[in-house]
This record gives C-alpha cells, sequence and structure tokens, in this order.
C-alpha cells in the first residue's frame, strides 16, 4: 500500500520566494494543476493532506480535496479543521480551511474526532479493511501540542487494527518532542532518516511525520524534493504483516 501524506499549504505554493502571508491570502492558480499531477504520478492508495481549502475566493468556490480526487479517480474525506462552535468557522477563508484524505478504494469508513483544547482540533480517523489511519495538525503552541497528543494516545489505543498516525505535528524540535508519545503507542518513525520537511526550498525543521504501528512494514519511505508547498511531502509504501 502507498500512502503520501502532504501539508499543500492551500494550494497557494512554494519556492523561495515568498510574499507576506501568501499561505493565507493566496490564490491557487496553477499550483493545484501540479500537485494534481504529482499526486496522479505517485497514485497513492491513500493520500493524506493538510491544509486544504474547502471553497474560498483562494479557490474560486471549489473544495481542493475534491478536484484532486476527481481527477485521480479516488474518493475523498474533508472537515474543518475547527471545531462546530469554534469562532473561527464563523470567519471568512478561515472557515473553508481543513484537511482531507483522498482513498482510492470505496470501501472505507470515516470518523471526525476533536480535541479539548486548541484551535485546530481536527482529528480525522480513516478505518480501512486491515488498517486504520489518523491524520491531525497540531498547534504551534507546545503546551497545546503536548496535551493533543495525550488525548491522540487516548483515541489510538482503542484500535484493534495495525495503525498510522500521520500529519504536520509543527513539532519544532522534531521526533526528540514526540518520543513519548511513540514510547507510549510503541509506534515508530516511517521515515527512518528523520530527515527536516520545512521550509521546502531548504529543509530545517521535522513538522510532518508518518509513525506506525508494530503490525506494519515499511518497504520505502522517501521525501521527493519538489516545491509546490512550503514542506516537502512523505511518501511511504507499507505491508501489513
Amino acid at each position: 500500500m502507498r500512502f503520501v501524506l502532504y501539508n499543500i499549504r492551500y494550494g497557494t505554493g512554494g519556492g523561495k520566494i515568498q510574499f507576506p502571508l501568501q499561505g493565507y491570502l493566496g490564490r491557487n492558480g496553477k499550483t493545484l494543476e501540479e500537485i494534481s499531477g504529482f499526486l496522479h504520478e505517485l497514485n497513492p492508495d491513500v493520500a493524506g493532506l493538510v491544509e486544504v481549502d474547502a471553497g474560498s475566493y483562494r479557490t474560486r468556490k471549489t473544495n481542493q480535496a475534491e478536484t484532486l480526487a476527481k481527477k485521480l479517480g479516488h474518493y475523498h474525506v474533508y472537515r474543518s479543521k475547527y471545531g462546530k462552535d469554534s469562532f473561527s468557522n464563523r470567519l471568512p477563508v478561515l472557515n473553508q480551511q481543513g484537511n482531507a484524505f483522498i482513498v482510492r478504494d470505496s470501501g472505507h469508513q470515516e470518523k471526525f474526532h476533536y480535541f479539548d483544547r486548541g484551535m485546530k482540533r481536527l482529528v480525522i480517523e480513516l478505518e480501512m479493511d486491515d488498517v486504520v489511519f489518523f491524520l491531525i495538525h497540531l498547534p504551534l503552541g507546545s503546551r497545546l501540542r503536548h496535551r493533543q497528543l495525550g488525548d491522540l494516545y487516548e483515541l489510538i489505543k482503542e484500535i484493534d487494527k495495525p495503525c498510522v498516525v500521520a500529519g504536520d505535528f509543527n513539532a519544532l524540535w522534531g521526533e526528540q518532542e514526540v518520543r513519548l508519545f511513540l514510547a507510549a503507542t510503541q509506534m515508530k518513525n516511517a521515515h527512518a532518516a528523520n530527515s527536516p520537511t520545512f521550509p521546502s526550498w531548504k529543509p530545517k525543521r521535522h513538522l510532518d511525520f508518518i509513525f506506525h504501528s508494530p503490525g506494519i512494514e515499511v518497504e520505502r519511505c522517501w521525501m521527493p524534493k519538489v516545491l509546490y508547498s512550503d514542506h516537502l511531502p512523505i511518501v511511504c509504501d507499507f505491508s501489513i504483516l
């Protein structure tokens, strides 16, 4: 099975030349087409996309997850990253920001969990026949990150299938910051080289991770050097033991 994790930055692009607030104010232009072509070449079974626009002015009112899924001939699962009662869901542009899965197989079920605290609270759970995926985007504040990781552990420990946890952890200290979470869940980092993912044009920080349970064997995991976002994607080929 092939899984791709990618923070696509709402399709507003990457590269060395950036203008202030480009990730929030820029339109996706041709970048989404480039991301679509990139994903089509990779041909993933499942893609976890962070920072997806569901229909603001940036995308001319179209859902990026739906657009990408259609071009791949896949299904999509999208939800706003903010809770239903969140003030952010009442603000233009912010109320169209979320995360998504793109899935080849129709035989899946999804659940949407929300952490008790933080601005970004969404956890998408995607259950397939023999594996469960969790997709997250943790906050910038270290205390909130640690609390949300504790809440995430409570979700994971109830799963009786092999499990993958992926997303933008915003872990400013890299894997060192999540070592207690890995120890508690007995998960491993799929990308053994533990390379940085941000910024894409000169990576210095390892913000994005794919973790897996002992019931999964990683065959290959790598980061294509593409500049369609300010994050690098992670591609993971694995099998279920």
